[in-house]
């Protein structure tokens, strides 16, 4: 705990001493950035049509915008977070930032397809630096027995962003017109340079000297566990998330989707907040108890995927067990890897987005024999994850 206290003769003091209330100023400007981080991502899927138009590209070529921010993201994440682990963490984050008000600036001035592809990767590669800085800096913030629900905090951004930010942009596009869409996010994002400067405290980096490589981060105790259940549960999410139009098209619930995506995005919602007052106390049950909900969506969404009222308990059942996953992975991986969990969540991040190209990839192949065969994928993934989490019961998942 010492590296999380000590601080260089730079800084100031009073801005690195751990608390033992929540800093709800602070938390709340790092739960800002995961917002601003996935609906850049996501924007491109909700302004399809307009994008390809004014473009003047098909959808397919439009939609390859969400696969260049995730490939950034995978390509980046680890080795940027080995190269600025020394680093002081507040002007890296501000850095990520920085690049959100850029990358999404040139988005809505560019009327080059090759251009915003371009900087479509770089801004995925912020994401990944981002994502490996965010959970650790929520930890360091509070007292160890406060850890997750700081990171809970610091994660509320991601289901807000999916359940409610892109459904209003895509509404606002509609009025505004894509790109400016686009300039809003620039914007907000200076908007929330502001706010990190003024009330997130800077930490130091990592210590040259006790710096582990990937591959030792990779070994500690339970660190395998930790990833291989979040590829497998997330991966199950995807192949299902990635595909849910023709998924509930035989329900009939097709012109309703948006509705669907509702109920799934508040469903979430409640997901993350009853984690975040538990998680502290209840890692381990929290996490077992989420993979039997997905699993039983699943299985219900399997067998009466064409009846309206099941697709709606589905989605219910898969939002309650989804929602909390980002803050239990996250703060799993921080107490696993301890002083090393900004290179630590960098292999999440790797994972995720694996999930999230092979969710497409998989639930792709799929498709063609049938939207129940989409659910029928996902319920070995979710067993995998449950045996390993079972398993890890002294390690990763205690």
């Amino acid at each position: 705990m010492k590296d999380e206290i000590l601080v260089n003769a730079s800084l100031d003091p009073a801005e690195t001493t751990l608390v033992s209330t929540l800093p709800l100023a602070g938390l709340l400007a790092l739960a800002a950035s995961c917002f601003v981080t996935i609906l850049t991502e996501t924007l491109p899927a909700g302004l399809l049509l307009p994008i390809a138009g004014d473009l003047a590209i098909s959808e397919a070529m439009a939609g390859q915008l969400v696969t260049a921010y995730a490939i950034g993201s995978l390509l980046a994440a680890i080795p940027l977070s080995v190269v600025t682990r020394s680093c002081s963490r507040r002007p890296l984050l501000m850095w990520t930032i920085a690049a959100f008000v850029v990358t999404n600036a040139i988005t809505a001035l560019s009327g080059s397809y090759s251009v915003i592809l371009m900087v479509r990767v770089l801004a995925g590669m912020s994401a990944g630096l981002l994502w490996s800085l965010v959970a650790g800096y929520a930890a360091r913030m509070v007292e160890p027995n406060l850890k997750g629900r700081a990171i809970a905090i610091a994660m509320v951004g991601v289901p807000l962003a999916l359940s409610l930010g892109l459904p209003a942009s895509t509404f606002l596009g509609q009025f505004v017109g894509w790109r400016n869409v686009f300039a809003l996010m620039s914007v907000a994002s200076v908007v929330l340079l502001v706010w990190i400067r003024w009330k997130v405290p800077n930490f130091p980096g990592q210590d040259a000297a006790s710096k582990l490589a990937v591959g030792r981060v990779l070994a500690l105790p339970g660190m395998a566990a930790i990833l291989l259940a979040l590829f497998t549960f997330v991966l199950a999410h995807n192949i299902l998330y990635t595909y849910i139009a023709p998924f509930v098209a035989p329900s009939g619930l097709l012109p309703s989707l948006s509705r669907v995506l509702l109920v799934f995005g508040v469903s979430s919602l409640i997901s993350i907040f009853f984690v975040g007052s538990q998680v502290d106390r209840r890692l381990r049950q929290l996490m077992l108890g989420s993979i039997v909900l997905f699993m039983a969506a699943a299985a219900v969404l399997t067998i009466w995927n064409d009846h309206m009222l099941a697709v709606y308990l589905g989605a219910i059942a898969w939002g309650l067990g989804y929602g909390g996953s980002a803050t239990l992975f996250q703060t799993a991986t921080a107490h696993t890897a301890g002083a090393d969990t900004d290179v630590a969540q960098s292999l999440t991040v790797v994972a995720w987005n694996l999930s999230i190209s092979g969710g497409g990839v998989l639930g792709g192949l799929l498709i063609d024999f049938g939207p129940r065969s989409l659910s029928i994928a996902a319920l070995p993934l979710l067993f995998v994850a449950l045996v390993t989490v079972q398993r890890a019961s002294r390690h990763g998942f205690k």
